[in-house]
């Protein structure tokens, strides 16, 4: 009986040691997955500001086209909205008419202003296209710009 007891007691030590080595392992492993997911989001933070230039980038410089021929020169463009867009503006911050293109993407440190420089006047209604997807935008010169109407401009609006 007393072999019985000591083959116990040495599984007994066998799955304590087991579980000990498992433990240490899960602390070394647990702060390398959280550091993974930190720059995971990271990422697509960065993916999504990168998207969201290169669509700001891409209307500015179809306005400054359209601008150039004048009324009544009109151009769809086709833009990819990345995720995580808060807002956009076209002309400036405020929504009036302006020289710039502004989506304000959500990161992790809070909203991201990504901007775009247009020569022309510019201004538009685009607040509806904040969901991740391809849109139609029309862009069109106009003598009499619907804000102002003394003022020509591009004016940029879901196709």
């Amino acid at each position: 009986m007393g072999a019985n007891r000591a083959k116990g007691g040495a599984k007994a030590q066998s799955s304590l040691e087991l579980l000990v080595t498992l433990s240490f392992g899960l602390i070394v492993l647990l702060p390398i997955v959280v550091l993974a997911f930190i720059q995971i989001s990271t990422s697509s933070s960065t993916l999504a500001t990168t998207e969201a230039q290169q669509t700001a980038t891409k209307l500015a410089s179809i306005a400054a086209y359209v601008g150039q021929q004048g009324y009544p020169a009109k151009q769809l463009a086709l833009i990819q909205m990345p995720p995580d867009i808060a807002a956009i503006e076209v002309g400036t911050i405020s929504g009036g008419i302006g020289h710039e293109i502004v989506l304000e993407v959500r990161t992790n440190a809070g909203l991201s202003y990504v901007t775009a420089y247009s020569p022309v006047n510019v201004s538009g209604q685009l607040g509806g296209l904040t969901s991740s997807g391809t849109y139609l935008v029309n862009v069109s010169a106009q003598t009499q710009c619907p804000e102002n109407f003394a003022t020509s401009c591009v004016y940029i609006q879901p196709s």
